[in-house]
Formats: C-alpha cells, sequence, structure tokens
C-alpha cells in the first residue's frame, strides 16, 4: 500500500467568520487539532499544517509544534498555504490536502481516499456528486500543482484541466459543507 501524508491548509483569517476559522472550537476542540486527528485517524502520516493568520494562537493548539509549516505570504490566499505545504512536506508516495472548515469531514473519508495513494493519483471527494475536499495528488504532480496554484482557488484551476480526475462520493459517509459562518457551526 502507498504512502499518504496528510496535509491541513489553515492559515486564512477567517473574514467572513471574524476570527481564524483554526482557532475556533466545535465540541470542545479547536477546529485545527480537529481536522489533524481526522487526517492521522484516517491513515495519513506524517501530518503537517500550514499556518499563517494568528500562528502563535494556532501553534499552541497543535498537539506537536513541529508539525506546523508557515505560510510567509498566507494573505494572498489558498494558494500560498498549498504551495508552502507542499513545499514542506518529507517524502510520500501521495498526499491528501484538507481544510480547516470542514468538521463534517471525519476519518472514514480520509481512510476511503486515502486508500487510493499512489505516485499518480488524481483523486478528489465528492458529496451527492459535486466535487469537494480533501482531495488527493500523486507526488508526480506536487511540483506541478504548488507551481499553479494561486489566490484563493488553491488548485482548482489545475484540476480543471486533469481527464485523470477521479471523482470518489462520501456523500454517504461525510459532508463537505465548510464553516463561512459561526452560525453554520449549529447546521
Amino acid at each position: 500500500m502507498a504512502d499518504c501524508a496528510g496535509l491541513l491548509l489553515a492559515a486564512g483569517a477567517g473574514r467572513r467568520f471574524g476570527r481564524p476559522k483554526a482557532l475556533v472550537e466545535l465540541d470542545g476542540e479547536p477546529l485545527v487539532r480537529r481536522a489533524l486527528r481526522v487526517l492521522a485517524d484516517g491513515g495519513c502520516a506524517p501530518v503537517r499544517v500550514v499556518l499563517g493568520a494568528q500562528a502563535e494562537d494556532a501553534l499552541k493548539l497543535l498537539p506537536d509544534p513541529s508539525l506546523a509549516v508557515f505560510a510567509e505570504d498566507w494573505e494572498t490566499g489558498m494558494g500560498a498555504s498549498l504551495r508552502a505545504g507542499l513545499r514542506a512536506l518529507p517524502e510520500a508516495d501521495a498526499v491528501l490536502v484538507h481544510l480547516v472548515d470542514l468538521p463534517r469531514v471525519d476519518a472514514r473519508v480520509i481512510a476511503r481516499l486515502a486508500a487510493l495513494a499512489s505516485p499518480d493519483a488524481v483523486v478528489r471527494a465528492a458529496y451527492d456528486g459535486v466535487p469537494g475536499h480533501p482531495v488527493l495528488f500523486g507526488r508526480k504532480w506536487w511540483a506541478e500543482v504548488a507551481d499553479s496554484a494561486s489566490g484563493d482557488r488553491g488548485a482548482r484551476d489545475w484540476l480543471r484541466t486533469r481527464d485523470d480526475l477521479r471523482l470518489v462520493e462520501c456523500a454517504d459517509i461525510g459532508s463537505g459543507f465548510d464553516v463561512d459562518t459561526p452560525g453554520d457551526l449549529t447546521n
């Protein structure tokens, strides 16, 4: 079985939310810690988290500070976080990229995608047929994805060009619903 690293993007300021979502708690657990746990429980190793906005505060919430990668240009958008994270990853056959504001993605979704890890994988979770996160990138593509990542689009444009993209339905075990406002935590 191929090894699959986990990469959590958690650098954003959470402008619509009112503060960085990495710092927000759900059921007594910070979203950043929850998402890292889900990645590890789903079989990803090693895991890394990209921090930016209020990084010092988020760093205190991590189970191990060595998991952190800092995106110096995080304010330019998700693309900066993705670039920083991909460039900081240790050797692995593939990486599963997850977002901190998806608390309804659990370890079963992670495990379903991680099971498809290979050096040339291009796999994306879907919920009722709608593409979402997490996204699995084989190592073959890391440099190409990092080079194409820009603004808040991350790898979206790169993924649109792929005829080898495999969508994996996950609505039976999770939801791609993201948290944008405090009210979303109770929905």
